[in-house]
């Protein structure tokens, strides 16, 4: 270990999950720290892998997340397609056939990918060992370039990245109408169990995943729900209880009470030391428009609007966005952001689109764009999953 000029220590390498990070204790970053390159806020995954790229290609990068050394709790998944192709195929834990059930069985027709969460902690964190780490929470954005830290400081850059998830510390708030109280958010909410595979296979075959099951075996009226069964990997499988979108969310004991009556009626019993997860996220959260910072991850939102996950754009995207700084980094506070934008718009684009589309992308946002780019049998199922969710009839 060795003191930086910066007044921090670097060269501490932390053990765990969080190997191949250097953290770095700053005393005074208002006045000590050189200005950055790129500074990105939040350590999640979309935080660590668009911070590791940028850093890979020569750009001075940091990192600020007020627990960068606790480890990843969540369950990740995608479609295998959207997997970037340079990842390693250890980080991937299971590979699966998709399907969905709402009046009748739906292959999919294409693979689901669920990640191996320690493993893909350890291959984000081996590409931070040049980037700053600052263990500090960011409030709010002052000025161009400049993000102030809680209990005093700031940090400045010529590109500053909010990759800080659902919060967006330094996101714009869309300001309600006067007279009218606020809204809750329109949340999806779930509560899952992970059991053995064994113990699943009544509803999630062996070399299966269920990506959605309609029926109400739960026994109950009111908003529906529906089950989503993924291997993990390790001979166990995930089975969770989802509400898809309500305002507000489900509460959680409903889900609960629903998972566990719709497992005892295939037979399924939880054992008492079954790990559990719970998921509550918004779906309607408005998209990042504060000036000179770029969102990233679920802070653009680039969320999928059917499973939810947005990790698998952000694997995609860090490479073409680290690019897009560097190409225009000396052209302005805004030019770097906005450059990284245009490249994310052109990136999830559907193939054999033209530019014509993309105007249209920036009123509509990433998720609106994620479900065109799904195949005929996707469309169906999510007509199949609407229709289901009201009671309808329903043709393929």
């Amino acid at each position: 270990m060795r003191a930086a000029p910066d007044g921090a220590w670097e060269g501490a390498a932390l053990p765990g999950p969080a190997r191949g990070v250097y953290r770095h204790r700053m005393a005074h970053p208002a006045t000590s720290t050189p200005r950055l390159d790129v500074l990105v806020i939040g350590g999640g995954p979309a935080g660590r892998a668009v911070a590791g790229e940028c850093a890979g290609r020569g750009l001075r990068t940091a990192l600020v997340d007020p627990q960068p050394d606790r480890p990843f709790t969540a369950t990740y998944g995608c479609w295998a397609a959207e997997l970037p192709v340079d990842l390693p195929a250890s980080v991937v834990a299971a590979r699966a056939r998709g399907r969905a059930v709402a009046h009748r069985t739906h292959a999919l027709g294409w693979q689901y990918a669920v990640f191996d969460v320690p493993a893909l902690r350890s291959h984000l964190d081996e590409r931070l060992a040049d980037v700053v780490v600052h263990a500090a929470r960011a409030t709010h954005s002052p000025g161009p370039g400049r993000v102030a830290l809680e209990g005093g400081g700031d940090l400045t850059a010529s590109v500053v990245i909010d990759a800080a998830g659902r919060w967006q510390p330094l996101g714009g708030r869309r300001p309600g109408r006067p007279g009218r109280p606020a809204r809750a958010e329109a949340e999806q909410t779930a509560y899952g169990v992970v059991v053995p595979a064994e113990v699943a296979a009544p509803l999630v075959p062996s070399g299966e995943a269920l990506f959605m099951d309609w029926r109400p075996d739960h026994g109950e009226g009111g908003w529906p729900t529906f089950l989503y069964g993924i291997p993990v990997g390790g001979g166990e499988v995930l089975l969770v209880e989802t509400s898809l979108a309500r305002r507000p969310g489900l509460p959680v004991p409903v889900l609960r009470r629903r998972l566990l009556a719709r497992l005892a009626r295939h037979g399924i019993r939880v054992p008492p030391d079954a790990r559990t997860e719970t998921v509550r996220f918004p779906v309607d959260h408005p998209r990042h428009d504060s000036p000179g910072v770029l969102g990233f991850g679920a802070a653009a939102p680039l969320v999928h609007p059917a499973t939810g996950f947005s990790l698998a754009a952000a694997l995609r995207l860090a490479g073409p966005v680290a690019d897009a700084v560097v190409a225009h980094l000396d052209a302005g506070p805004d030019a770097g952001p906005e450059a990284a934008r245009g490249r994310a718009r052109r990136s999830l684009a559907p193939s054999g689109e033209g530019s014509s589309r993309l105007s249209s992308d920036r009123a509509r946002g990433p998720a609106a764009d994620a479900a065109e780019r799904g195949s005929g049998v996707l469309r169906r199922l999510l007509r199949a999953s609407r229709a289901a969710a009201v009671g309808l009839p329903h043709r393929s």
